[in-house]
């Protein structure tokens, strides 16, 4: 192999390398777009913060004493329950506010800019676990100021954070795909809550499965969030990892495999 064949192969791996050194960078720079955003309107907020905080008021006092006889009893199944109901309601956003962007034009701005055309789609899918992030602590704070001790410990409550924190990443490219091809943002919101919610409520979050019915049992059963459920509980309240945390990490990895090139195709026949 001469020296003229070596050269041009060695110069298309540093521009690919460079390449790739660029989109991550043009990627970090639009997640700091989006981090401004939430500075300047801090009303994007509200969902993180308000929603763990009235549901996990309202759970615990309305079905603490019916289901597990006290508040303190029913707490180590309802904060884990509650937490991922907030954090997988939350990835909503990403397609909407996607959805929003694209409406508005500013996505036909960013295409006569130096950056890679991916960056920002990856931008605010990074931006978002920011949000993910700030409802996980104030679920985790809110329980315990009601009283709520993982067993665990910190360890446990850190591994069970972050499995739902990258759990809810994986699922927002579900939405990102929505927010592309849906035609208006009102139109993402109303396809993703009407898929959440018989997912978030018909499942462990907040009642025993041995308690419904044996028809919605086997749906409860199967459902992912109660897999993803029972490990955070797993993980909070006994320090362990069972089959359900495999089971919820492998199928975060398949929502990812499946979606991620779709919404990526698709954003690229758009953007």
């Amino acid at each position: 192999m001469t020296a003229s064949q070596i050269v041009p192969g060695a110069e298309r791996h540093l521009k690919n390398h460079t390449s790739l050194l660029a989109s991550c960078g043009n990627s970090l720079t639009m997640a700091y777009r989006g981090l401004l955003k939430i500075r300047r309107t801090p009303e994007q907020l509200f969902d993180v913060t308000l929603q763990p905080i009235l549901f996990t008021l309202m759970f615990t006092y309305l079905f603490g004493g019916a289901i597990a006889g006290s508040v303190h009893n029913y707490l180590p199944m309802l904060i884990p329950g509650i937490l991922i109901q907030t954090v997988i309601t939350t990835s909503v956003v990403t397609g909407v506010q996607l959805r929003e962007d694209m409406d508005k034009g500013v996505f036909n701005r960013f295409r006569s800019l130096p950056i890679a055309r991916i960056a920002p789609l990856a931008g605010a899918l990074i931006a978002d676990t920011v949000r993910y992030g700030i409802a996980t602590l104030l679920t985790f704070a809110m329980g315990y100021l009601m009283g709520y001790r993982p067993a665990a410990g910190l360890g446990g409550v850190l591994v069970g954070s972050l499995i739902v924190i990258l759990f809810a990443w994986c699922i927002s490219w579900i939405f990102a795909l929505f927010g592309v091809v849906a035609r208006t943002a009102s139109s993402v919101q109303g396809i993703s809550l009407l898929i959440l919610f018989p997912l978030t409520f018909l499942s462990n979050a907040f009642v025993p499965v041995d308690t419904l019915p044996p028809w919605l049992r086997w749906f409860v059963t199967v459902n992912p969030l109660s897999h993803l459920i029972t490990a955070v509980r797993q993980l909070a309240n006994q320090g362990s990892i069972g089959a359900d945390f495999w089971l919820s990490f492998g199928g975060a990895a398949g929502v990812v495999a499946v979606f991620a090139p779709l919404t990526v195709r698709a954003y690229m026949r758009r953007a």
